[in-house]
Parts: C-alpha cells; structure tokens; sequence
C-alpha cells in the first residue's frame, strides 16, 4: 500500500513538473512570437521612416520649387512666404543703445544693448524676463496686455544706469519680435492674424500690434519709438549677420521650426513697391507648413495630425520639431504595447496620454551609453510607470529614437538644401568658395547631440564637394538681441550718421 503511494505521489509530481514545462514552454513561444511581432512593427516604422539620399534630394527640390511659388503669389505656396521689410542687417558699425522687446511666450523679455561699432561691437547687453500672469494672457483687453508691457519696460529703463549712453536729444528706439502670425505692412507696423501660444485676448486680432503697443506706451509716460516689427527667425538672421557677415538664413530647429533667409528684391514678383536700396529682402518662410508627397510621412503621423489642434497644417514641423518627435515616439510605444505586448501584458495607462513623452526625456534616452541603458530604465519607470523593464525592451526603445529623430534631423537638413538651391550656392561654381552660414538658433538643435550631428552629416552627403563651403552654426539667442540690432540698422539716425 505505502508503495503504491509513493508511486502514485511521484507520478504526480512528475505531472506537475511536466505541466509546468509545457506552460514555460508555452510562454517562451507565445513571447517569442510576441517579440516577433514587436520586431515586425519597428522594422516596418523604419522602412516608412527611410530617408534616401534620393529622396531627400526631392524634398529640397519641392522646397525651392514651393519657395518660387510663395514669391509670387500670395497663396502661391503652401509656404507663406512673408516680405518681412528688413531691407538692411546689421552691419556692425551701428552705435548706440537700443532696446528689444520679445514676446512670444508666458514669458516676456526686455533688454537693452549699448553698441560701440566695429571695434567694441556689443559693450553691454542687459536682460530681465518678465513671467504674463494667466489673467493677462487669457480673457483680458489689448490695454492690459500692453499696459502690463509698457510698465515692465519702464520699471526696466528706470534702471539704465551709467554704462549705457543715449545721446542728448535722441528718443529711445526699440526692436519688438512678436512671435505670433502678423501679417506685416511694414518695417514698423503689423496687423495681428491670430493668437496662438495659449493667448486669447480680445481686441487685437486685426489691429497693429505696433500701434497698440506705442498708445501703452504713451500711457505709461515713455517716449520710445519702435524701429522694427520681426519674428523670432528674422531676429535670429540679424543676430547671425550682425555676428559674422557671411550669414544668408537663419533657421528655428526648437519647440516649433521656420527659416528665414535674404532674397534679392527684384526676384520677388509679388512684391510691388519700389525696390530698396540694398537691393536685398529679408522673407520670412514660415516654412513649419511645407508639405510635399515626397515627405515620408507613416499612419502615426497622420493619426497626430488629425488629433493636432491645427489637422492639416505644419505637416513638415510635426515630422521635425522638438514639440512632436517625442508624441511621435509614445505612439510607436503604444502601438508596439497593445499590440505586440512590448512590456509583457502590460499596457502602460500614463502612455496613453498625449505628449507625456517630451523630446528632452527622448533625447536623454537616446544620449543613454550605460551598458544597461540605466536612463531609459529609469525614464519609462519614472514618466510611463513601466517598473521591470528589460534590456530588450529598452534597446526598442533607443532604437526607435534613432529613427524618429534620424528622420527629422535628415528632413531638416534638405529644407536647408532647398534654401541653398534657390540662392544658386548649392554648387560650386568654377571651383570658386563662396562661403554659405546658416545661422540656427533652438533647444533641439543645441541640445540634442545626436539630433544636430545627423543634421551635419546630412549636408555633406547631399552637398558633396559643395559642403566645405557651407557652414552651420549656433546663435544663441539670436532673436532677442537681432531686434535689438534691427531697431538700430533701422534707426531714424542711420541717415544723419551716414551724411
């Protein structure tokens, strides 16, 4: 009897353990497949993704061809295509103090700059930021939002010290960047299209931003005189010029993207005043809303577009931007989660909300060369809640950084070719070297290393011999100094100086 059960006892366990096997095994299999699947997705999302030298080499086609379009005929072009009035740059023999106002956020700067000319260049250079309450940016009256300005830069002038000179008899001049869309009428005045950027603020839409601000100003007792109306991209152009006089554009590469670049005046139809005398003419691209069937754009773009607060519009910035490439990659991870169980059976709830994934934690991520990607770890656990990733799932994740921001990086990079294409300094002529500097100011180029090296390496490989000549190079805070600079190579004084 006792042997019997004994029998039966490891009969049973033998049961068990078998059962257990086949279940491990069963597992292994389904993971195996599982992981099959994840691997299907990312090798489909990079195909979709790939970038060809070819294939850039049509995008910087279509972008000139869109650039010749936008030039001569308002709504030509899907690029906009905007004559933005600066007809000179800073040269570098300005002189003077100058002031700058940049408002284009929750926050607004005010600075001012004392300019010694060729020798001294930028003496001094002083700045304050200034935080726009919530009930000033939302809800309030074009005098609330001006009268708070104007105030700031009088409490600000107030403290110009002794390091800053004015001469006697001159009214103070201010460059104003105003990062919204305006559709601009001349050097000094622009009428509002739309608030963005969070701001809803009635009264304003349709009027001159200038004209609303100089009445404010007025109120608050100040005699300032605005010299220069410019968004964020001329500002940084001028900045760039002002810096190194090889300067011909200047490109955006942060939160959103645009370019600006100088274009000669005769080669704008649709320009009907009489020509400048530089014979040159700054255009504002707006080129965040090129579109071209050439772009590689997946089902994830598109699905970001239809649930974008613009759907249709900005189509190359939402490939390209530091606001999108990290929601471009939580989309990818979802995807890969609910359908191929990338984290086991576990779908993250946090990654199912919209831009919870910034492009700074994708950039960490992606910069990651710990050999058990630590940063990646600790970022899905920390921002999606993932807590037991593995190494393989951690590698998908890099792996996907690098296709998103390849993709953009090498996009970026043809819409700078396209600009160079339409100048005609996209070849070399006659052996001759005619240095080219694009100027590039934001977070996502500065920052993001792999981002900006991907970019580099792009210009080589489609400019071959030509890439020797053409330079791309940061200017920090281009834009807030470049209005600074623009208020004085528009200054009502340049005449006298000059006669």
């Amino acid at each position: 009897m006792g042997k019997l059960i004994v029998g039966v006892s490891v009969v049973c366990t033998a049961a068990v353990v078998c059962g257990v096997a086949v279940l491990l095994m069963k597992r292994r299999m389904k993971n195996s497949g599982e992981w099959g699947k994840v691997e299907a997705l990312l090798k489909d999302f990079e195909e979709k993704c790939a970038t060809p030298v070819g294939k850039l080499k049509q995008v910087a086609d279509a972008m000139t061809v869109d650039m010749h379009a936008g030039l001569a005929s308002e709504g030509g072009s899907k690029l906009k295509m905007l004559i933005s009035y600066v007809d000179n740059l800073p040269t570098g023999d300005e002189e003077g103090l100058f002031y700058a106002l940049d408002l284009g956020g929750t926050n607004f700067r005010v600075m001012r700059v004392q300019l010694g000319g060729k020798e001294k260049r930028i003496v001094k250079h002083e700045v304050k930021e200034v935080s726009i309450p919530q009930n000033v940016m939302a809800g309030s009256s074009s005098e609330v939002l001006f009268d708070f300005i104007s105030t700031a830069l009088a409490e600000f002038i107030a403290t110009e010290g002794e390091d800053f000179h004015l001469p006697p008899g001159r009214q103070r001049e201010l460059g104003f960047t105003f990062s919204f869309p305006v559709k601009q009428l001349s050097i000094a005045s622009g009428t509002l299209i739309k608030w963005t950027k969070g701001f809803s603020i009635e009264g304003v839409v349709g009027q001159d931003v200038v004209g609303e601000l100089a009445k404010a100003m007025e109120r608050a007792g100040l005699d300032v005189r605005v010299a220069a109306l410019v968004n964020d991209t001329v500002g940084t152009l001028a900045g760039g010029r002002y810096n190194n006089p090889d300067v011909i554009a200047a490109v955006i590469l942060g939160t959103g993207t645009n370019a600006a670049y100088v274009e000669q005046a005769h080669a704008i139809p649709k320009w009907h005043g009489l020509l400048p005398k530089s014979g040159e003419m700054v255009i504002n691209m707006e080129w965040g809303n090129f579109r071209s069937s050439h772009l590689p754009v997946t089902e994830y773009d598109q699905n970001l577009d239809v649930e974008s607060l613009n759907p249709g519009e900005q189509i190359y910035e939402k490939m390209i931007s530091g606001m999108y490439l990290g929601e471009i990659l939580r989309r990818v991870l979802c995807r890969m989660a609910e359908e191929a169980s990338l984290f086991s059976d576990y779908v993250p709830s946090k990654l199912k909300i919209p831009f919870i994934l910034r492009t700074p934690d994708m950039a960490a991520m992606h910069h990651d060369e710990s050999a058990d990607l630590k940063v990646v770890g600790n970022k899905l656990k920390d921002i999606l809640e993932v807590p037991n990733s593995t190494l393989k799932m951690r590698k998908i994740v890099v792996e996907l950084c690098d296709v998103i921001t390849s993709r953009g990086a090498r996009l970026s990079a043809a819409g700078i070719v396209g600009i160079l294409k339409k100048l005609g300094r996209d070849t070399l002529k006659d052996g001759e070297k005619q240095r080219s500097v694009i100027a590039v100011d934001g977070a996502l180029f500065e920052r993001y290393t792999k981002f900006r090296n991907c970019l580099e390496e792009t210009m080589k490989e489609l400019l071959g011999d030509a890439a020797d000549s053409i330079v791309i190079e940061l200017s920090n805070d281009g834009s807030g100094v470049g209005a600074a600079l623009l208020a004085a190579s528009h200054s009502q004084y340049t005449d006298l100086e000059e006669s």
